[in-house]
């Protein structure tokens, strides 16, 4: 199974696996797994392989806005084959929340982007998704606030408005 270019194996993602290698001793035989479906391979220059990595066994998420209404307000796991998706779930809910913000406040949302971002494990030398960011521009069109009035008011006074008047018509 894929999600956003990292893969699992055959959808076991939780608990552990006890596996054993022909030729060991019984300790290495019950050697839990941490990350299933990773490779037990250590790469060069690496403490541990992907799959005995406690670093990305105990890697947390927690979202930095001061919005309330959305997941991951206090830290919480995620499996390193599932952070993509929910990555991108959670940066949706902040897209999600900069519409219903212009629609309740009679305003437009001009550009709404979501990247994501990625970083390596510097344990086992994992490509992970290591957060996201939301950026919105939102424009208002009610006269009543004061950014808007004096944007008209500086408007009229420089002779913008009615600059772009086709006389020939």
């Amino acid at each position: 199974m894929a999600v956003g270019g990292i893969s699992g194996a055959g959808g076991y993602y939780g608990g552990y696996q006890n596996f054993s290698i022909g030729g060991t001793d019984d300790a290495e035989k019950n050697k839990p797994i941490l990350n299933p479906g990773r490779s037990e391979e250590v790469k060069p220059g690496r403490k541990s392989s992907p799959a005995e990595c406690e670093t990305c066994k105990n890697r947390k998420y927690q979202d930095g806005s001061d919005e309330c209404n959305v997941s991951f307000k206090s830290a919480a796991h995620i499996s390193p084959q599932a952070a993509g998706a929910a990555v991108r779930a959670h940066e949706g809910e902040h897209v999600s929340n900069a519409y219903k913000k212009a629609a309740v406040n009679n305003g437009k949302v001009l550009q709404a982007s979501v990247s994501i971002k990625t970083a390596v494990c510097p344990e086992c030398g994992r490509v992970y998704v290591s957060g996201g960011e939301t950026t919105t521009q939102i424009k208002y069109t009610d006269d009543s606030q004061p950014y808007q009035a004096n944007a008209k008011s500086s408007d009229a006074a420089n002779g913008a408005i009615g600059g772009h008047v086709d006389d020939a018509a």
